[in-house]
């Protein structure tokens, strides 16, 4: 684990110095290709209840357009929350994600960046909102999941072995570990394995297209990807690869 951990370490640092690199007019036009492509996507198109990351100021696809459509085409909206772990525990994270429901377009507008320049929940409201997980403090959402999570990245890449599209996080594990408790919420509903689908956005310079540029080091609780939506217009999904065209009309 200890090897695990400083490879990805060592990739976010590398990643760092590429990303850092990219102009603002770049990630602004990938932004924009990105948004184009998934308005008309199915699986987007068809969700009812999406969760959508808010973007940091640079370095990542800008996530604006996506919010602001999502919530004018009647879809239920979730953003991250970050918390304490209600169940503390040396073998679990201090502080945890969950995904907390946008109200309207103005609630959006209202949220203030934090230190990292993203815009964030106020937590004196949370209570008055539906959560995904829930908790003992706060309101419940019921037996009603996700229908599709976009979520960020420091780097991507594709297995060779098994063509599985590979995802470098940040490093805390907040979406690795609420996906692994929202599917261990779908099986104590009863509802089987969430169907969730799990797509990741990136600029296309966060694809790793060869070993030179380096590989996605991944452990037992990496959450496999549906597909990854590229700033340069190409979606690609684990079929797409097996049929080795990489990228999907």
């Amino acid at each position: 684990m200890a090897s695990l951990n400083a490879a990805k370490q060592q990739l976010r640092s590398a990643m760092k110095q590429r990303l850092g690199a990219i102009s603002h007019d770049s990630a602004m036009s990938q932004s924009s290709t990105v948004f184009n492509m998934l308005r008309d996507f199915k699986p987007y198109v068809e969700a009812r209840r999406v969760s959508v990351f808010l973007s940091m100021p640079t370095g990542e696809v800008q996530t604006d357009a996506i919010v602001r459509h999502a919530i004018n085409s009647g879809k239920e909206v979730f953003v991250p929350y970050l918390h304490r772990n209600p169940l503390p525990s040396p073998d679990l994270p201090a502080r945890v994600m969950d995904m907390v429901r946008l109200r309207d377009l103005a609630d959006y507008q209202s949220l203030k960046p934090d230190r990292w320049g993203i815009p964030s929940i106020d937590p004196a409201t949370v209570h008055e909102r539906q959560r995904i997980l829930g908790g003992p403090d706060v309101h419940h959402s019921g037996e009603a999941l996700l229908d599709l999570i976009l979520v960020p990245g420091v780097a991507f890449d594709i297995s060779p072995e098994t063509g599985a599209i590979r995802r470098l996080g940040h490093g805390k594990g907040f979406y690795d570990y609420f996906i692994n408790r929202l599917k261990a919420k779908a099986e104590s509903l009863g509802m089987g394995q969430s169907q969730v689908m799990l797509y990741a956005l990136a600029l296309s310079e966060q694809l790793l297209r060869s070993p030179d540029e380096g590989s996605v080091p991944v452990g037992p609780f990496d959450q496999r990807l549906d597909g990854l939506i590229l700033g340069n217009g190409e979606i690609i999904t684990p079929a797409t690869v097996k049929e080795g065209s990489g990228v999907e009309a």
